[in-house]
């Protein structure tokens, strides 16, 4: 890898953001895809955002010519609004996933190091701890408070992000009133199709651990079953033998 390469990589991991190593195998040539901030619509762009969204390295064959596809991913990063009895049940869970885990909420008596030790906490209120969080396209957001005052205003900032997924703990009698909410404070329709609720798999779960375990299977479900747009099928192949696993740009 060339020292103008990794140095380039090295500012999108600050930057937090997704970047693929293109490498002609032949050539020895290479160069940086950031994957969704190009519209060029070409072949090569739609494998590395396949490649991106698959947390997997590969190579590929387009226009006759082999590529490696290396990944470079930020970190998974969960924000999670309520530090409630689901929370302690879902948070090791996303650890265990690999997500770093922050825990928002501003009562200091739920959301303490008693209750969350050695877990990243803010007490600050949701929508100012949200924004601070800059959540991004590897982000996963769930509010669990089922209290307006404190949910909505984390939902207001999770929607002017690009957070892979934003979950919200509620019935759908509650959360109808939730969405009318935020049509009120301006959110179109699109916007609040972007909210999974009731949160989870329909899983008939009943206990916090259940639930945590209905909504850590959602997250995972829209992050790994993501739509990547059409798929390239002219000219792109490729080659299972040698997929290796992404570069987290965390690690």
């Amino acid at each position: 890898m060339q020292s103008e390469t990794l140095a380039q990589i090295q500012s999108d991991r600050d930057r937090k953001t997704p970047v693929v190593r293109a490498l002609d195998l032949e050539s020895g040539n290479e160069h940086l895809i950031r994957p969704f901030d190009d519209d060029s619509g070409s072949s090569l762009l739609q494998a590395a955002q396949n490649a991106a969204l698959a947390d997997k390295s590969q190579v590929i064959e387009i226009d006759g010519k082999r590529i490696f596809l290396q990944v470079f991913n930020p970190p998974l990063r969960m924000i999670v609004v309520g530090a409630v009895h689901i929370s302690q049940a879902l948070v090791p869970m996303a650890q265990i996933a690999g997500y770093d885990v922050t825990v928002v909420d501003p009562r200091r008596a739920f959301g303490s190091d008693i209750r969350f030790p050695g877990v990243t906490l803010s007490n600050d209120w949701p929508d100012v701890a949200v924004t601070a969080l800059k959540p991004d396209r590897r982000t996963a957001i769930v509010t669990l408070t089922h209290d307006p005052k404190i949910d909505d205003p984390a939902l207001n900032a999770a929607l002017t992000s690009t957070a892979f997924y934003i979950g919200s703990l509620g019935s759908r009698k509650t959360h109808a009133a939730r969405l009318a909410r935020l049509s009120k404070a301006g959110f179109d329709e699109t916007a609040q199709a972007r909210i999974d609720g009731p949160i989870g798999l329909a899983i008939g779960a009943k206990s916090p651990a259940e639930i945590a375990i209905s909504i850590m299977a959602k997250i995972t479900q829209t992050l790994r079953q993501a739509p990547t747009g059409d798929a390239p099928t002219t000219g792109v192949k490729e080659t299972a033998a040698h997929t290796t696993p992404a570069v987290s740009a965390g690690a």
